[in-house]
């Protein structure tokens, strides 16, 4: 894929920014003021490179969703549910010069509302898609990238191993066997059901030939 230059005026003043523009050379500037997308895809900047991307599969929104429920749920039901500020699916956390599309975002410990565009997300979430280049991407260039900006820590969802890796702020990184349930000091009694969010995954993987 050859990159292209990007034409003057604002990203998306026109039409909206799709899978035509992938490979366009993009500031981070230039990314965060694109008005208008196609919201049939999901969109990264890379090293000053527009990635375009076929939205989440099934396998990977299902967890997704109910890891969401999970966490409202302990918002309004458990005492320090307080410690939840708000969690996001699919939002952009944004390194100094890339943009990353996230599968979730948790925000604990603000005690309000978070602003988006301005408060770093304490817990980022990714869960694995298949193929090697998305494995490396998920474990090791993402993974560098979210600590380094500053995020606490960052939690993979691996159904293909069947296991959760954790990766925190101070450099100590753990793996979670399915049986198991996480536990993090950000949400205080929060219980992260790893076999439950593993099997969401399954109910929407293609059967076995």
């Amino acid at each position: 894929m050859t990159a292209t230059v990007l034409e003057p005026g604002p990203p998306g003043s026109m039409n909206p920014i799709g899978p035509d523009w992938a490979g366009t050379l993009m500031t981070p500037e230039e990314f965060d003021a694109a008005a208008r997308w196609d919201e049939n895809y999901a969109y990264e900047l890379i090293h000053g490179v527009l990635v375009v991307s076929p939205p989440p599969s099934e396998a990977e929104r299902g967890p997704n969703e109910l890891l969401g429920n999970l966490l409202y749920v302990y918002r309004r039901t458990h005492p320090e549910g307080k410690s939840l500020d708000a969690t996001l699916p699919e939002h952009h956390v944004t390194p100094p010069t890339n943009r990353r599309r996230a599968d979730r975002v948790i925000w604990t410990g603000l005690g309000r509302a978070p602003v988006p565009s301005a408060d770093l997300p304490s817990i980022v979430v990714e869960f694995v898609s298949p193929g090697k280049r998305s494995r490396l991407r998920d474990y090791d260039a993402k993974r560098q990238e979210y600590l380094d900006t500053g995020v606490q820590e960052y939690w993979v969802f691996d159904r293909f191993r069947r296991l959760v890796t954790v990766y925190s702020a101070d450099g100590a990184s753990s793996e979670f066997a399915e049986s198991s349930v996480y536990r993090t000091p950000l949400l205080p009694g929060f219980d992260v059901p790893l076999a439950e969010i593993l099997r969401a995954a399954d109910e929407w993987s293609p059967p076995k030939v």
